[in-house]
């Protein structure tokens, strides 16, 4: 059976399991790996052994990343810290401005929370806001989903930009500073049409039982950590692993210089890079995000329950993220780069398209952005050991994370919390949310591909 057919049937065991079957993406994910290691000629008798290792691998490369990352993500709603960004922003954009504050915040708390959790933390605070201006909710409103979203699919540790830099074999400090420029650019794009979408579509503040029961929890007399605590767990780890990643480059004995390091150079090199590795690097920012929780959490909140409730939210994202390898390792071990090599044009530029369309097609048939990332690089890596790209691989891990964007309909949960919290209809909903993300997806790849040929990065 050809490569092709075989990978096709795998992608709809995935799909259907999703759609039809209303199967959990991470068994949905499993099965489409089995399905296609059956498939694979040769390889029925080792196919379950086949996909347990590629299994371990994927869990290997990310779990202690995703990990670490939920329970900074964590510590951060329960110390305030999340609250004390959000607020800072707005203080420093002001009332005019403050759906600046809040696209800077939702971008930025964006990167170590998963959205669905920075939409339930932002959302009472845009409502809020609105009551007083509501003349500017649906700006506010889309300018936290412009930035959080945006950082979902663009900057590890997020699972999906996490594991494509993975696949290709990125360092993870190269992935971050691309993913935070292009965000920037595309959630200002993002912002544009939020501006516009608020003069053109005169959507009310409405009741929402959800966004109001969450309301109704906040404490106004809460003590905050100050900024610089809570940045701390954010900001830590980024500039742990860019340290590394200077180191890596060969940049060594300018770093040196510059923090005025007295040691040996060899001495200096294996210090950074233990410290600028991912798993390290998180797990510092987990441990100073716990210290900060310690001393802001609720009284009545013990360390060890957020530390459960982030594993349990965590450990599904690596599940999901694990499986995703092993379906794009067994879809590798098809040998399906050979055969599709011959049907596309030999240039980096067509497989940047093929990324793009790739993944957006699969995040419009199933919903999910981190799964159609997760599926359409178990394809595309493949093919980088049988095309000359002409430019840096990290341009392909940005087109598939803004293949991600177009076209969220009802089969997307995002779309749900964001229209029953905001308290906005379906039709409103497709109209803003929908229509923004998919800008922002072209947008983004628009950017990349002009880049890629101006600033190969080679």
């Amino acid at each position: 059976m050809s490569p092709i057919i075989i990978c096709l049937i795998g992608m709809a065991v995935v799909m259907g399991g999703i759609l039809v079957l209303r199967l959990h993406a991470f068994l949905a994910l499993l099965l489409g790996a089995l399905t296609v290691a059956i498939l694979t000629p040769g390889n029925l008798p080792m196919a379950g052994k086949e996909v347990a290792i590629a299994f371990g691998a994927g869990c290997g490369k990310v779990g202690v990343v995703i990990a670490m990352a939920a329970i900074i993500g964590q510590c951060l709603l329960v110390s305030g810290s999340a609250e004390r960004v959000v607020k800072a922003f707005l203080a420093l954009f002001g009332v005019k401005r403050a759906p600046l504050g809040f696209l800077s915040s939702g971008f930025l708390l964006g990167i170590p929370v998963f959205f669905d959790t920075v939409f339930y933390l932002m959302v009472p605070l845009v409502r809020t806001f609105a009551k007083s201006r509501p003349e500017m909710f649906l700006v506010a409103l889309l300018a936290v989903v412009a930035g959080g979203s945006m950082a979902h699919s663009l900057v590890p540790p997020t699972p999906g930009p996490l594991m494509v830099a993975e696949q290709l074999d990125l360092d993870l400090g190269v992935m971050i500073i691309a993913g935070l420029i292009l965000g920037v650019i595309t959630m200002s794009v993002g912002y544009l049409y939020a501006c516009w979408a608020n003069k053109k579509f005169k959507i009310p503040l409405r009741p929402s039982a959800m966004a109001d029961a969450i309301e109704e929890e906040a404490d106004p007399n809460r003590i905050l950590p100050s900024l610089k605590l809570a940045l701390l767990p954010i900001m830590v780890p980024f500039l742990l692993i860019a340290v590394g990643t200077v180191v890596k480059s060969g940049g060594l004995a300018a770093l040196s210089s510059v923090l005025k390091l007295e040691m040996p150079l060899a001495n200096v090199a294996e210090i950074l890079l233990l410290l600028g590795d991912k798993n390290i690097a998180l797990a510092v920012g987990a441990v100073i995000a716990v210290l900060v929780a310690l001393k802001y959490r609720p009284a009545q909140m013990a360390i060890r329950e957020v530390a459960q409730t982030a594993l349990a939210g965590g450990g599904i994202i690596i599940l999901i993220t694990a499986a995703g390898a092993a379906f794009g390792g067994m879809m590798k071990a098809t040998d399906i780069a050979a055969e599709l090599s011959e049907m596309f044009p030999q240039t980096g530029s067509a497989l940047l398209l093929v990324a793009f369309c790739l993944t957006a097609l699969v995040r419009m048939a199933q919903g999910s952005a981190t799964v159609s990332m997760l599926t359409s690089i178990g394809i595309i890596a493949p093919l980088l050991s049988e095309i000359e790209l002409g430019f840096h691989p990290v341009y392909l891990a940005l087109a598939i994370g803004c293949g991600s964007k177009p076209g969220p309909w009802m089969n997307d949960s995002g779309f749900w919390v964001i229209s029953k919290m905001s308290g906005m209809t379906e039709g409103e909903t497709l109209k803003t949310f929908s229509v923004m993300l998919t800008l922002m997806g072209i947008a983004g790849f628009i950017v990349v591909l002009v880049a890629s040929k101006v600033l190969p990065l080679m």
